[in-house]
């Protein structure tokens, strides 16, 4: 018998039994569920406020069987639960493109989260004590897209929900937070979600932490995230909640879709675990909603609970995907397609739902619609806001301050310049002079490193670790979690409270967060991704250490910025664009050897992304361009080249996408085009290096690297003053 009542999963295997039957997928498949059940639309009860219960319906069923009775749900409820599905059904059907399932089976949730848990103001969607909403299973979108325009929101009008997925449209196939208001954050790769909703209730316990007195709250709000089997199948998930465990991060509620589907087939294919015990092993508090498709009192039962358990809440709902249709729920074939006309017309015969495509009853939006409701908590917040600007009136400028994402008046002058007399440093110990020189002035400034902090030289000094019980401080140890850290990392940012991410691991190991830095450059966001040990300059550790193509790539990626500064007042410079890009991540590669710092160097410059750093006399007979470490041996190759004679020019190209914005005027006064011989050095591959160097020679590294003393490496692979002199003599021949 089904219970009403939350039931709390512990880690054990009868759990994981109950939760995925044992048995064969193939003879699963082929099973078919006599007399299935979905909620429809009889009504048993002479009532105004009517209950409705399901007529049966046949489905083959890939998923666990469902043997669960359906509990009736008053009709005024059941109209919003079934115009969220209907909507997602009819959009999807539109575009004969789309995953219809997922909102079909979580309709019933996310009702009860957004009509009666959650407080966010449709008509201003940045207020900025709303509860935030991620949906990490994003193919599921248009379950968010319902939900933006039955609730109120401008972004998603009647007219728009003919349009999911065309050119163009509000509604693209995996939610964009650069597209659509009330969007949070882009999800799509599965795990992301989740760990960015990790981010965000990072940065509210923050603030919270920071700013909140014991008379006057003016931080308070919840993350709220609808996952799914794929987003805990990806690592990535358990990286996050490991952290969200760790960190006590008691304002954030998981709903599980445990619907048993994947594209595949049944889950039990490949995903057997008992996902509730992990959860709990974290430090999570874990329910298990049996019935997460008519048992709306547990569901709010599990809300309530998770809302008064100071721990992160995982509250794991087992539904039937695509809950509704006769032949398609609980199979894979509602996953990811349409449905198809005659299968729409049955799941509208069988939900008893007589409203035309795109067809909403008035009174549905009268009680999802939270225009009032929204208005009315932002009034109530601001009135905190006033009565705590009273009683604190230094903490209520730094609280506005901070929330409106404006960098302080003057903060770039925070940023040292270096001399040649200066010693010469490696670059990722003036990144921590940088880290350091800008934390006291931007109060935003929060990140961390990959448990490589000494080496990567990311500690803000003057302040201590954000844990559990500290989370004013602004240290985050990351652990061994590069993929959760670039997510949670982005998330801060999304945040949208004037916070500045950084994160930090070896270059090399950008292979492990990669789609997380596609998706802070994809979602419009500044993160700095502080990459160190950047070349095989860093030597011993060899070829598994020694990145080689990540440059290229990074470089490939639109909307990043890379970039390599070589000596003190480049690093400045590079930490200058970073701060200022607040839409646009920025990666920096820097050294663990040291270099010199030039005489010509200047932040201005590195904003340019290239400039002159060695002047010829006039139209220069050869250019030489470097980057990095490997900028001091062009400039030493260009001044021995102007003492034999020969007109040399020296420039520094630290971030190729800042030179590509300039103007075709700059580009000429710097990279003359009638300057054929040219020669490049860097530490990397050498691919794309032909855009700057069509006539010429590229010094690079195209294999892998070597296990040696950094001295040799580069000696072995033509990275020194000697090789750019000869290669720049042969140019001239060659070219000129």
């Amino acid at each position: 018998m089904q219970r009403s009542a939350t039931k709390v999963v512990l880690p054990t295997t009868a759990a994981a039994s109950a939760a995925r039957p044992a048995k064969a997928v193939a003879a699963r498949a082929a099973k078919v569920l006599g007399r299935s059940a979905f909620m429809g639309a009889k009504a048993v009860a002479p009532r105004a406020t009517k209950a409705v219960r399901a007529t049966k319906a046949v489905t083959t069923a890939e998923g666990r069987p469902w043997t669960i009775p359906d509990k009736a749900i008053e009709k005024e409820t059941l109209d919003c639960i079934n115009s969220i599905r209907f909507l997602s059904i009819d959009a999807v059907e539109k575009a004969n493109s789309g995953h219809p399932g997922l909102p079909m089976g979580c309709a019933p949730m996310t009702f009860i989260l957004f009509n009666e848990y959650m407080k966010f103001n449709p008509k201003n969607s940045q207020w900025f004590n709303r509860d935030r909403f991620v949906l990490s299973a994003g193919h599921g979108c248009m379950l968010h897209y319902s939900m933006l325009h039955l609730t109120g929101y401008d972004s998603v009008k009647k007219s728009d929900l003919s349009t999911f997925r065309q050119w163009e449209s509000v509604m693209p196939g995996h939610p964009e937070n650069f597209v659509t208001d009330g969007i949070e954050v882009t999800t799509g790769p599965l795990g992301q979600g989740i760990a960015n909703a990790v981010g965000l209730a990072v940065a509210e316990k923050h603030l919270a932490a920071v700013y909140n007195k014991p008379d006057c709250t003016v931080v308070d709000h919840y993350t709220y995230v609808i996952m799914g089997d794929g987003c805990n199948m990806e690592g990535i998930s358990s990286e996050a909640a490991s952290l969200a465990g760790h960190w006590g991060l008691g304002k954030l509620v998981a709903f599980y879709d445990d619907n048993s589907i994947s594209i595949d087939g049944c889950t039990d294919i490949s995903f057997t675990e008992d996902v509730s015990a992990r959860y709990v092993s974290m430090g999570w508090h874990v329910q298990h909603v049996e019935d997460g498709n008519t048992d709306l009192p547990a569901i709010r039962a599990a809300i309530e609970a998770a809302k008064a358990d100071p721990r992160p809440s995982l509250i794991k709902v087992s539904t039937l995907i695509g809950y509704g249709s006769p032949n398609k729920a609980n199979s894979h074939a509602v996953h990811g397609a349409a449905l198809g006309t005659a299968e729409v017309a049955a799941t509208r015969e069988n939900l008893k739902w007589e409203h035309a495509p795109f067809e909403i009853p008035a009174a549905v939006y009268a009680k999802m619609d939270k225009t009032e409701a929204g208005a009315q908590w932002q009034k109530e917040w601001e009135a905190t806001v006033a009565d705590y600007t009273k009683k604190y009136p230094e903490d209520a400028k730094a609280f506005k301050d901070q929330i409106s994402g404006v960098l302080p008046e003057g903060w770039e002058d925070a940023l040292p310049k270096f001399t040649p007399e200066m010693k010469g440093d490696a670059t990722r110990n003036h990144s921590q002079t940088m880290l350091n020189k800008l934390a006291p002035v931007c109060s935003g400034l929060i990140g961390g490193s990959a448990d490589l902090a000494p080496s990567n030289m990311t500690l803000m000094k003057m302040y201590g670790d954000f844990q559990k019980n500290t989370p004013a401080e602004r240290n985050v140890r990351y652990g061994v979690r590069e993929h959760a850290m670039g997510a949670i990392a982005n998330a801060l940012g999304l945040h949208n409270s004037g916070l500045i991410s950084y994160c930090a691991t070896f270059f090399i190991f950008t292979d492990y967060m990669r789609s997380a830095m596609r998706m802070a450059a994809l979602s419009e966001i500044g993160t700095l991704f502080v990459m160190t040990h950047d070349s095989i300059g860093l030597g011993e550790d060899g070829p598994t250490h020694q990145p080689i193509e990540h440059l290229a790539s990074f470089r490939a990626m639109p909307n990043m910025l890379m970039m390599r500064p070589g000596d003190g007042n480049e690093t400045a410079g590079a930490y200058a664009v970073a701060f200022a890009n607040r839409k646009r991540p920025t990666t920096m590669a820097l050294s663990r050897q040291a270099m010199p710092n030039l005489p010509t160097s200047s932040i201005a410059g590195t904003k340019k992304g290239a400039y002159t750093v060695l002047a010829s006399k006039g139209t220069p007979e050869v250019i030489l361009i470097g980057t990095g470490t490997e900028l001091q041996y062009a400039y030493e190759a260009g001044q021995k080249l102007q003492a034999e004679g020969i007109d040399a020019r020296v420039v520094s190209m630290p971030c190729w996408e800042l030179f590509e914005d300039q103007d075709a005027k700059y580009h000429e006064e710097i990279l003359p085009a009638g300057v054929k011989a040219r020669v490049s050095i860097e530490a990397g591959s050498t691919f794309g290096w032909a855009k700057w160097v069509p006539n010429g020679f590229s010094i690079g590294v195209d294999t892998f690297g070597a296990s040696a003393p950094a001295g040799k490496l580069y000696e072995h692979w033509g990275l020194t003053t000697a090789n750019v002199m000869v290669k720049a003599k042969e140019a001239i021949k060659t070219f000129n």
